[in-house]
């Protein structure tokens, strides 16, 4: 303007803030939870999960940016939730990511996402200490499902289904010998 004044539009300035160039002083944040299957999911494991992550970053003065859920194994590479993670990273969208524990994020593999996410300018924050009991036997069926997966391979369909049937019998059998021991140690 003629009297040294500038004049934004309210459209302009929408913009400008959506884009992240402005904002409140609050460091924007993503989360992120993972459970890996539907009964977990069912269960309200996922919701307390992502509760948990909300209730850190508002302790922490951080904005949440966006909030992504998947429940899929681990080792499942074709998960919606961690695809956005990685797309909203590589956007500069947000500058740091938070999860409850790093197998959340990937069983394996954990260390290549957080080097693309570091080289994209975000640092990974995992807010728990000690992963909780259950996790050992999640890992188990994670580790059955690569074997079953390979073997699959190897054997041929038919094969892959007797190898899957034994599995599925070697995992029932885990998680009976799990129970009963933690009915023992109460």
């Amino acid at each position: 303007m003629p009297g040294g004044q500038r004049r934004y539009s309210m459209d302009e300035l929408n913009r400008l803030l959506q884009s992240g160039q402005l904002n409140d002083g609050q460091e924007a944040v993503v989360l992120y939870a993972r459970v890996s299957t539907k009964k977990q999911a069912d269960a309200g494991n996922l919701d307390r999960q992502i509760e948990r992550l909300r209730q850190y970053a508002r302790e922490n003065g951080f904005t949440i940016r966006a909030e992504f859920t998947d429940v899929a194994s681990g080792l499942n590479q074709k998960r919606r939730g961690l695809a956005n993670v990685l797309k909203l990273a590589e956007q500069g969208e947000y500058k740091k990511l938070i999860i409850e524990y790093p197998d959340r994020l990937a069983r394996f593999g954990y260390e290549y996402i957080e080097r693309h996410l570091r080289y994209c300018g975000v640092e990974i924050i995992a807010i728990a200490e000690k992963e909780p009991e259950d996790v050992n036997s999640e890992l188990v069926r994670d580790l059955l499902a690569i074997v079953t997966t390979f073997s699959a391979r190897l054997y041929g369909a038919r094969g892959g289904r007797r190898v899957r049937q034994g599995f599925r019998e070697l995992i029932v059998g885990v998680e009976r010998d799990e129970k009963a021991k933690k009915e023992g140690n109460n």
